[in-house]
């Protein structure tokens, strides 16, 4: 057993959710659904954030970057997920598996740290409203992002090497969607400490370092929101961190609850539905929560809307009276 298991396993096979055709098929349609408003409500956002100059912000900037990391988290899945619920293979290649692997661990852990990011420029927006522009300079927002995806993709090399290079001796059958860690290392025969130790590196370096950096945002947020005399000031500044909270209880709650937890208590029905939350529902929600809490984003899109029924009913005067 000294092979790697680039000869011992070619393919895997992923069974889903389900193995009934019918319940398959009406799968099918509920995650097209999904995945159709994840890409039209990130898309739009990021044109909302690109084409309106009151929207050229630090806090719209995490936020066009966030809908971007999205756009192609979901994207990542949802293609192979839906041809798994209409297609008799359910087949993915070794370098298939490989590569979804790492740029959904790449998206996944870049987006822990935009988070983070996120919360530090809530805390400088509180703390110093009048300082806000400076201090979020524009070579801050481009550094914080840039940080966000290197440090995402390098451990997202990291582990990805590690756990490619196990040997898979035995079934190649996953009991999941997607090529995700917890069923890639029980089909693993030659798990090691030392594997174990990676494992709880990137955990600490990609979840827990940027959870605990966002509950310490949010202690000085508090207290900066505190000093405030008036209450209507408090709830407004509040009510500019709510989007934010709302996005990072979503995604951590559920990425801890998946890989934080001993493998001993790792259940497959359970947690399968627990990865379709924040591997495809979540991208979906993100643009909802920053739009509809957010009175610049409807207030853009309302403009954009008149300016396309402006064009169209340039487009269906009659030509002499132009």
């Amino acid at each position: 057993m000294e092979e790697t298991n680039f000869t011992e396993v070619r393919e895997f096979i992923l069974l889903g959710f389900t193995a009934d055709e019918g319940l398959q098929l009406v799968l099918f349609f509920i995650f097209l659904t999904i995945y159709i408003i994840s890409l039209l409500g990130n898309l739009l956002l990021m044109s909302l954030i690109c084409s309106d100059s009151r929207l050229h912000t630090p806090m719209y900037f995490f936020i066009g970057n966030l809908s971007f990391l999205d756009l192609w988290y979901s994207s990542v899945y949802a293609p192979k997920i839906l041809m798994t619920c209409v297609s008799e293979d359910k087949s993915i290649s070794f370098a298939g598996c490989l590569a979804q692997f790492f740029f959904s661990a790449g998206l996944a852990y870049s987006e822990c740290y935009l988070l983070a990011a996120m919360a530090y420029d809530r805390y400088v927006a509180i703390s110093n409203p009048l300082l806000y522009s400076q201090a979020m300079s524009s070579k801050l927002c481009a550094g914080l992002v840039a940080a966000s995806y290197l440090g995402g993709f390098v451990n997202s090399t990291l582990i990805t090497g590690e756990t490619f290079t196990l040997s898979f001796c035995g079934s190649n059958i996953i009991d999941d969607f997607f090529c995700d860690l917890p069923p890639l290392v029980k089909l693993a025969c030659d798990v090691k400490a030392s594997y174990q130790a990676i494992l709880y590196f990137i955990l600490a370096s990609n979840v827990i370092t940027p959870t605990v950096f966002i509950l310490a945002s949010y202690l000085f947020i508090i207290v900066a929101i505190l000093r405030i005399r008036s209450r209507q000031g408090r709830l407004k500044a509040f009510s500019t961190c709510g989007s934010h909270l709302t996005a990072v209880t979503l995604y951590y709650g559920s990425i801890l609850f998946i890989y934080s937890r001993p493998s001993t208590s790792y259940t497959l029905e359970r947690d399968k539905v627990v990865s379709v939350f924040y591997t495809v529902v979540i991208p979906m929600l993100n643009p909802l929560i920053y739009s509809l809490r957010n009175k610049d984003v409807k207030e853009a899109f309302r403009k954009t809307l008149e300016r396309i029924q402006k064009k169209t009913d340039l487009l269906k005067m009659p030509l002499d009276t132009l």
